[in-house]
């Protein structure tokens, strides 16, 4: 179940807010959607920001909505990061510690948008609190999707998905009645190489592979696309965001974007939430939940768009997809080694030592490298994750 607690009737006091991961393609979309509400909308209080490594636009942005605290990832960037607040009274904390410092500081409403594995202590550190936590992090889930549902259930809080997939679900799931669904369908672009052939991929530079047909996103996730891995984690987090198996979780090349999800219901119906790309509308949704915020998106016109074209994805092109459903069948800490494999292939095809098809093949040998044990706490995560990121490593560079 998504929601771990009942839906808030909100009232339009200015709701308190964080974002983590403020300076990514999800974090300055969520800063868009709060400063222009703020000029006439509810109104939302900024309490902290978090960046990496941009200190440039993480100071930018504090000047513009004063929050009471930020955090830069880099502890080695403290400096730069005071000096570029100066005189302004925000307090400025620095490394792995502050991030979560930020993450933990009471407020009404979280987004938890740092990237990869790196997001799952601060992600905990908002759930904990029991805010609303608008997850942009798939990774988290990935790694530890039952420890983490555990504790967004503990805390009484409320997990919202992010991605424009799983948001287009929540839209249209029936949560009071789970039985009736049948099966959910996740889309995929198929991303920037959908119509090439082995051989063409596999002299793909990384510029090439950035290049996202349809949506604006981030390198980790516009490599993900590229390789569908990213599909293949959303399934790992639709299937614990929905408690769906994985024989329920379909998954469909749809090259438009404008149906960004559906679910099919036992009586033969089928609900699918349809929109422009863009990821504000998912943001937007998590931000006013349960209330609708209007903030000028582009109106969906079907008969421009005028044909719309559904596929199954090629499990030759794309590995991946088949090593993230031999992994949640697997269960255990499985996920987890495949999510830290990728991350460490993804920077190493972004550092030119390995090809693109080299991406999977770094993956499923890290797979067959770690035996596989059951994911009892968060300690199994991280030592697992150290693990396999050192096995795949050794894999990338032999």
């Amino acid at each position: 179940m998504v929601l771990a607690g009942p839906a808030e009737v909100l009232d339009h006091e200015p709701r308190r807010v964080s974002v983590l991961g403020s300076t990514g393609s999800v974090g300055q979309s969520t800063i868009e959607l709060i400063s222009n509400d703020r000029k006439g909308g509810r109104g939302y209080v900024v309490e902290a920001l978090t960046a990496h490594t941009n200190v440039a636009l993480l100071a930018k942005q504090a000047k513009a909505l004063s929050p009471n605290f930020v955090a830069i990832g880099d502890e080695t960037l403290r400096g730069d990061l005071t000096d570029a607040l100066a005189g302004t009274g925000i307090t400025v904390g620095a490394g792995e510690a502050a991030l979560t410092e930020a993450a933990a500081r009471p407020v009404d409403w979280v987004m938890a948008a740092i990237v990869g594995s790196a997001g799952l202590n601060p992600t905990l550190a908002a759930i904990r609190q029991g805010a609303t936590v608008a997850l942009a992090n798939k990774e988290v889930l990935v790694c530890a999707g039952d420890l983490v549902m555990q504790e967004v259930a503990a805390a009484g809080g409320v997990l919202l998905p992010v991605d424009s997939e799983h948001n287009a679900i929540f839209q249209v799931f029936d949560f009071d009645h789970p039985e009736t669904v049948e099966k959910i369908i996740l889309t995929a672009s198929g991303g920037p190489f959908r119509d090439f052939d082995l051989d063409r991929m596999a002299g793909v530079k990384p510029a090439e592979a950035l290049a996202h047909p349809n949506w604006d996103m981030g390198a980790k996730i516009s490599i993900d696309s590229a390789t569908m891995m990213n599909k293949g984690l959303e399934l790992i987090e639709a299937n614990h965001l929905f408690r769906m198996p994985e024989d329920k979780i379909d998954i469909l090349l749809h090259p438009q974007s404008v149906v960004h999800s559906l679910v099919s219901y036992v009586d033969g119906s089928v609900l699918a939430q349809l929109g422009a790309p863009d990821m504000r509308t998912p943001i937007s949704v998590t931000l006013a939940w349960p209330d609708r915020l209007e903030f000028g998106a582009q109106t969906l016109d079907l008969a421009a768009v005028g044909t719309l074209t559904f596929e199954p994805p090629d499990p030759q092109r794309f590995p991946a997809l088949s090593l993230a459903r031999q992994a949640l069948q697997t269960g255990g800490t499985a996920p987890t080694i495949l999510n830290a494999a990728n991350e460490v292939a993804v920077v190493e095809f972004m550092a030119g030592r390995i090809g693109f098809l080299d991406i999977a093949r770094v993956v499923e040998e890290t797979l067959t490298k770690i035996p596989v044990a059951a994911l009892r706490s968060l300690e199994d995560v991280f030592e697992t994750d150290t693990s396999a990121r050192d096995v795949a490593k050794r894999v990338s560079r032999a």
